[in-house]
C-alpha cells in the first residue's frame, strides 16, 4: 500500500503501528462515564523508536506503563478538531523494526466525549433504565479510548466490560461472568483486524430476538417484536452479498435498533450494525439501509480506506455493492429508481456547499487539519457511486465489471488502501483479464476530473426513468397548477398505486419547483393523506416543500419530527430550512437550545452551525 500518512491522525503512524488492543472498562452509568485501562500491543515499523504518539481527545489519563514500568507521557494542547496527542517516552530506544512490546494506559472519559452518548431512563423507549451508545466514526474513537485513531492502522481487539445492564460491541460475545454487586462482566474478541473508527458499545436495557441462522436483532424489550419483523429479510441481503463476492468473514451480523437520538441511518459496525428506528416503519420500506450496512461488511470493513479523503472508497463502493443487491433481489427498475434518489441527495450536497467547494471533491484535501466531520455528505456516497457506475458502462457491463467487484475485495481484503491503489489495480485487473481493448476504453475515462475537481459529477447518467416517469408527471401536474383554482384533476388515486420510493420521488420533485402556495399544499394532505405517514423518508420530504413555502401549519409536525429522532439526513436540513423560513429563525435556534442535549454530540455540534448558533 501506500505510505502511511494521514492528516487527521496526531499519532506516529509511521514509525509504530498497533496490532491489537485490549479494552478492560467498567461502565458508570450515574457518573457518565467509560473507566478502566487499555493494553495496546505495538510493534515498530522503523529502527530507533523512541517515544509512541497517541490520539486522544478530552481523556483524563493516569497513568502510562511498559512491563509495570511507568513512563513520562506529555499531552499536547488540543488541536481543535484532532483532540490532544499522547506522547509516551520509551525507556531507551528500540533500536530494531519489528519489535513488538505492550503498553497499559490508565484513563477514563470524561463529560466531553465525542464519541458515546448517554441517555438517560427519560430518553429511552422503556423509560426506566439508562443506555449508552458510541459512534466513533470518523475521529471520535480517540475520545474513548486513546489509540492510533486512524483507517491505515487495522487491528485486532478484545475487552472486559462491567456493567450493570446488557453490553454489547462490534464483536463476538466470548463469556459472561457474574459480579457480587449485581454487574456483570461481558468479554468480546474481534479476531479479524478493522480501524478503531469501527471499535463500538452499547449498554442498556437490551433483549435479543433470532432473525436469522447468524442474525439477531437487539433493542429494547418494547420494540423487539415489532425490529425482528421489519429487518427478517437480512439473511438474504447477506447471501446475496456472498453472491456477488466474497464469503461473509465476520461470523455473526447482528443489528441493534438504537434509541432515537442515534444520528445516522446505520453504522456498519462488524458483527453488529447500529441502525436507526426510524427504519421501523411498519411496512419494511426502509430496510434497503440495511443492505447498505451488510454491503459495508466487504467495502469498508474488509477494504478499509487509508485516510478520511480517500473516504469514498468506503461509501461509494458500499453504495454500488448495495444498489446491486437491490436489482438482484428487486430487479434492475429499482437499481437504477435509486440511483435517481442519490442523484438527486448529490444535487443538494453539491448546492449546499457550492458548486466549487472542496468539500464537493470526491478526494478532498483534508491537510489543514479540517475535522472529516464538516464534510460528511452524500458526495463520497453518490458521487462515488456514480464513478463506478460510469466504469461499468464504460469497460463493457455487468459482466465484466462484477467479477472484477470480487477481484477488488479478494485484492485488498484486511488492507487500508488510497484512491492511487484502487486506480493501480482496476488498470491491471483490466489489461490482465480483458486485455488491450478494455484498458484503452478505460483509459478514456478522465479520472483527474471525477477524482479532484468539485461539483457534480462531468457526465450524465442517464438512468432509467421508467419508475420515475409518473412521478415527475404527477409533480409537474402539481407545479402547473399553482395557478389554476380548479383542482379537481387531483385524486388519491394519483398515488394508489405508488410505492414508498415512488412518494418520496413525486415529492423531492417538488422541491426543484418553486415553493407551492399554501392551498396546494393543503389540497394534496387532504388527497393523499402525507402527514400522517409513517415511513421517515417520506415525512421529511413533506414536510421539506411545506417548510420551504412557509407554511406555518406544518411548522408543529415539523417540531415534532426533529425532536423526535436525531438522524441528521432529516434532522439537519429540516432545521436548515426552518431557519430560512418566515417566523422559522426563532423558532429553530430556541427548539434547538431546549432539545440539545437529546442530540448526540456530533449531530449537536452540526446542527448548531446550521443554524447559527455559537456552541
Amino acid at each position: 500500500m501506500s505510505g502511511v500518512i494521514d492528516p487527521s491522525s496526531l499519532s506516529n503512524l509511521n514509525e509504530v503501528a498497533t496490532k491489537h488492543i485490549h479494552m478492560n472498562w467498567t461502565i458508570a452509568f450515574d457518573q457518565k462515564k467509560i473507566g478502566g485501562h487499555v493494553l495496546l500491543d505495538i510493534v515498530t515499523l522503523v529502527p530507533n523508536v523512541s517515544k509512541v504518539i497517541l490520539d486522544t481527545s478530552y481523556l483524563d489519563l493516569k497513568n502510562v506503563s511498559l512491563n509495570g514500568q511507568d513512563l513520562e507521557y506529555t499531552v499536547a494542547e488540543r488541536h481543535l478538531s484532532l483532540g490532544s496527542a499522547l506522547t509516551a517516552t520509551l525507556p531507551e530506544p528500540i533500536a530494531n523494526a519489528g519489535t513488538a512490546f505492550q503498553l497499559k494506559v490508565e484513563y477514563s472519559t470524561t463529560d466531553k466525549c465525542t464519541g458515546v452518548q448517554y441517555l438517560e431512563p427519560e430518553q429511552t423507549v422503556g423509560k426506566k433504565h439508562p443506555y449508552l451508545f458510541s459512534q466513533c466514526q470518523a475521529i471520535h474513537a480517540r475520545s474513548m479510548l486513546p489509540c492510533m485513531d486512524s483507517p491505515s492502522n487495522k487491528l485486532t481487539y478484545s475487552a472486559s466490560v462491567t456493567s450493570p445492564l446488557p453490553v454489547v460491541m462490534s464483536a463476538l460475545l466470548s463469556s459472561t461472568d457474574e459480579n457480587a454487586d449485581s454487574t456483570k462482566t461481558y468479554h468480546f474478541k474481534q479476531a479479524t483486524t478493522i480501524p478503531s473508527y469501527l471499535i463500538a458499545i452499547a449498554a442498556g436495557n437490551l433483549a435479543g430476538r433470532e432473525i436469522g441462522p447468524r442474525s439477531t436483532v437487539w433493542c429494547e424489550p418494547e420494540v423487539v417484536e415489532q425490529a425482528a419483523w421489519e429487518f427478517d429479510d437480512t439473511e438474504r441481503f447477506i447471501a446475496t452479498g456472498e453472491s456477488l463476492l466474497t464469503p461473509y468473514e465476520w461470523g455473526r451480523y447482528d443489528l441493534l435498533v438504537l434509541p432515537p437520538s442515534f444520528p445516522y441511518g446505520g453504522m456498519e459496525n462488524p458483527c453488529l450494525t447500529f441502525v436507526t428506528p426510524t427504519l421501523l416503519a411498519g411496512d419494511k420500506s426502509a430496510v434497503d439501509v440495511v443492505a447498505h450496512e451488510i454491503a459495508h461488511s466487504w467495502m469498508g470493513n474488509l477494504v478499509t480506506t487509508s485516510n478520511w479523503e480517500h473516504f469514498w472508497l468506503n461509501e461509494g463502493w458500499t453504495v454500488f455493492i448495495e444498489r446491486k443487491i437491490a436489482a438482484r433481489l428487486h430487479g434492475e427498475a429499482e437499481r437504477q429508481f435509486s440511483s435517481i434518489i442519490g442523484w438527486k441527495a448529490l444535487k443538494e450536497s453539491v448546492e449546499l456547499f457550492g458548486q466549487d467547494s472542496p468539500a464537493t471533491v470526491l478526494k478532498p484535501d483534508l491537510s489543514s487539519g479540517i475535522d472529516p466531520d464538516d464534510y460528511f455528505s452524500s458526495i463520497p456516497y453518490e458521487k462515488g457511486f456514480n464513478l463506478l457506475y460510469h466504469i461499468e458502462k464504460v469497460v463493457g457491463g455487468p459482466s465484466v465489471f462484477e467479477p472484477y467487484m470480487k477481484a477488488h475485495v479478494e485484492r485488498f481484503a484486511n488492507k487500508s488502501i488510497t484512491t492511487e491503489d484502487w486506480l493501480a489495480h482496476i488498470h491491471e485487473y483490466m489489461e490482465v483479464n480483458h486485455g488491450k481493448e478494455t484498458l484503452e476504453k478505460l483509459k478514456t475515462i478522465d479520472f483527474d476530473l471525477w477524482i479532484n475537481s468539485p461539483g457534480m459529477p462531468p457526465v450524465d447518467p442517464n438512468f432509467d426513468t421508467s419508475l420515475a416517469d409518473a412521478c415527475y408527471n404527477l409533480a409537474s401536474r402539481w407545479d402547473q397548477a399553482r395557478n389554476s383554482d380548479d383542482l379537481s384533476q387531483f385524486s388519491p388515486s394519483d398515488i394508489a398505486e405508488f410505492s414508498s420510493t415512488q412518494k418520496i420521488v413525486f415529492l423531492e420533485r417538488l422541491t426543484d419547483c418553486e415553493p407551492l402556495p399554501h392551498n396546494l399544499l393543503e389540497k394534496m394532505d387532504e388527497l393523499y393523506k402525507m402527514s400522517p405517514i409513517r415511513n421517515a423518508d417520506i415525512r421529511f420530504r413533506w414536510e421539506q416543500i411545506c417548510v420551504m413555502a412557509s407554511y406555518e401549519k406544518i411548522y408543529p409536525s415539523v417540531i415534532e419530527f426533529i425532536t423526535q429522532q436525531g438522524r441528521m439526513k432529516f434532522v439537519r436540513p429540516l432545521y436548515r430550512y426552518l431557519y430560512n423560513a418566515k417566523n422559522g429563525a426563532q423558532l429553530a435556534q430556541d427548539t434547538f437550545l431546549k432539545h440539545k442535549n437529546f442530540y448526540h454530540p456530533i449531530a449537536s455540534q452540526l446542527i448548531a452551525k446550521d443554524i447559527n448558533l455559537k456552541q
